[in-house]
């Protein structure tokens, strides 16, 4: 039993790891294009540098990591042509996804939406009124919206792969740190609106401009050479 719980242990310890790298990479701690040492990631995230290998592997897996044969692995780097095809993956899965909440969603999903919506404005509400605040406590309540309605669309494989999606588009989102105001807050209570009255294409073609729109701003924020690609 103690080698049994000791290798639960380990391998829960590798995972927390591996989250720890994802997320740092996401939010951009880890920028684009680093090049990532092991030894140093190894105090880092207090774990082997064989289990990093394989964390690394995996990240390379999801498109977040470049993996380079012998040279090792960096962050996979950033273009303005990259975020345009995230962009607009993530609004297929998205659209889709809308359409099927919105037809299929009880009054627990309406009730997740409003709720969920209820934080995002009271945070866009004091951003509005000049506080400053966390760019990743501002994107968790936005995303958190975001994944509330699209709650009830009763496919796991398109949440999980519009998840993976999400947090390609977000890497953009850290990375150009984009608040569009007010804009943003009226679209996202437009779309709480149309969740509520069940008008999917209504959703559909909010959610198309506010992925436009902040796209269009992404891109002008992007470091030069990387919005020129």
């Amino acid at each position: 039993m103690p080698r049994d719980r000791s290798a639960a242990e380990t391998a829960t310890a590798g995972e927390l790891a591996y989250r720890r790298i994802r997320s740092d990479i996401v939010v951009g701690r880890l920028e684009p294009g680093r090049k990532l040492t092991l030894e140093r990631m190894r105090e880092a995230y207090g774990t082997s540098v064989n289990t990093l290998r394989e964390h690394l592997s995996r990240l390379a897996s999801e498109g977040l990591i470049v993996a380079e044969g012998s040279r090792g692995f960096h962050v996979t780097g950033i273009s303005a042509s990259n975020l345009r095809e995230v962009a607009a993956m993530r609004e297929l899965l998205e659209g889709h996804a809308l359409r099927l909440a919105f037809e299929r969603g009880d009054i627990e999903w309406e009730g997740g939406v409003v709720a969920a919506h209820h934080k995002l404005a009271s945070i866009e509400q004091q951003m509005a009124a000049g506080r400053h605040l966390d760019p990743e406590e501002w994107r968790h309540y936005d995303w958190a919206f975001h994944a509330a309605l699209i709650a009830a669309c009763g496919s796991t494989v398109l949440l999980e792969t519009h998840a993976a999606i999400r947090d390609k588009y977000l890497r953009y989102q850290m990375i150009a740190a984009i608040y569009r105001g007010r804009a943003a807050s009226e679209e996202h209570l437009a779309l709480r609106d149309a969740a509520l009255a069940r008008d999917w294409r209504r959703a559909q073609r909010v959610l198309s401009a506010h992925i436009g729109d902040c796209v269009a701003q992404m891109v002008d924020e992007l470091p030069a050479h990387a919005a020129a690609r």
